[in-house]
């Protein structure tokens, strides 16, 4: 897929598709135009009028209530005019393509698509066929990226770790289904983190993942030791085929984050994961709700980091 579609002629971010090939200058513009709007949800009137008359299209072809949510909270704090399309009762179910959906939007005067589709390679095809004065934001696409989990990820760990080269970060679980995990690593890469980990299960990783520069590991207690970022990741039991698991509750066993497990890591590490946790399979309570935890931050920094995406694709 073409990294480059979403850099314009002049060095300018068009579109937000993956975080594969993006400069670090632009993840770096991202994070920091991103703390600018942090403070903004402390107000007593949660708007900036920077997108005041301009028309967000949340386009959700997959289910989601954090992203699509979230993307929706921030395009209304940017004062944008935000619609909602329901594809379960739109004309997609019809059987109108895909690019015919968006041709019709685009009649509407949209500025701006969010695009969250099962298909990898769907806000690729749609930032190919509209004009340049329209933007494309990948909120998720298969199994390949999504480029603002990640970059709310890197602003959560610059938050808590400050710089990025001296870490040692750990994605641990069912990388193989995991478009998170590779838009993370990807990221991580980019701002110059010297260690990365994938920890997981055989039948979880995908093959020749030491190719994108991770070390791999089978065994947490090692791939746990003395790293600064446990990233979890989600089960993602509906993109699975086959037995690749024995049980939920075997794979919680070798690979579910518990207190003891964690205590192999640095004591200040932080432990994070994109949502919906799932409780007793990746992660114990006693870690999701415990000090290490920066779950819940990770959401709240998700809506200014998308705040900063759209405002910045806005502007160019």
């Amino acid at each position: 897929m073409n990294a480059n579609l979403q850099i314009g002629p002049q060095g300018k971010l068009m579109h937000l598709l993956t975080t594969e090939g993006l400069p670090a200058e632009i993840v770096l513009h991202i994070l920091d135009t991103a703390r600018s709007f942090v403070s903004v949800a402390e107000r007593e009137v949660k708007k900036v009028p920077l997108l005041r008359g301009k028309a967000i299209f949340n386009l959700f072809f997959e289910p989601s209530t954090r992203t699509r949510t979230t993307f929706e909270i921030a395009a209304k704090r940017l004062s944008a005019d935000v619609v909602n399309l329901n594809i379960a009762t739109s004309s997609q179910t019809k059987g109108e393509r895909l690019l015919d959906t968006v041709a019709n939007l685009t009649a509407m005067h949209a500025d701006m698509f969010i695009v969250r589709h099962s298909q990898s390679g769907a806000a690729h095809l749609i930032a190919r066929n509209v004009g340049p004065e329209i933007h494309v934001i990948n909120a998720g696409d298969g199994r390949h990226a999504h480029p603002t989990q990640a970059l709310l990820d890197m602003f959560t760990i610059r938050h808590y770790k400050g710089e990025f080269r001296n870490l040692r970060v750990a994605i641990v679980g069912d990388v193989l289904h995991s478009r998170v995990a590779r838009s993370e690593i990807h990221a991580l890469t980019t701002l110059g983190v010297p260690e990365v980990r994938v920890i997981g299960p055989r039948t979880l990783l995908p093959t020749q993942v030491e190719n994108l520069g991770v070390q791999v590991f089978h065994d947490m207690g090692a791939g746990l030791k003395n790293v600064d970022v446990v990233m979890m990741l989600r089960l993602q039991q509906e993109r699975m085929s086959g037995a690749l698991l024995p049980s939920a509750a075997e794979f919680f066993k070798s690979y579910g984050l518990t207190p003891d497990k964690l205590a192999l890591a640095r004591p200040d590490a932080i432990v994070m994961h994109p949502g919906p946790l799932n409780r007793g399979v990746e992660i114990d309570s006693a870690v999701a709700d415990g000090r290490q935890s920066v779950i819940l931050p990770q959401v709240t920094f998700g809506i200014a980091v998308r705040m900063a995406v759209m405002g910045i694709l806005a502007g160019n």
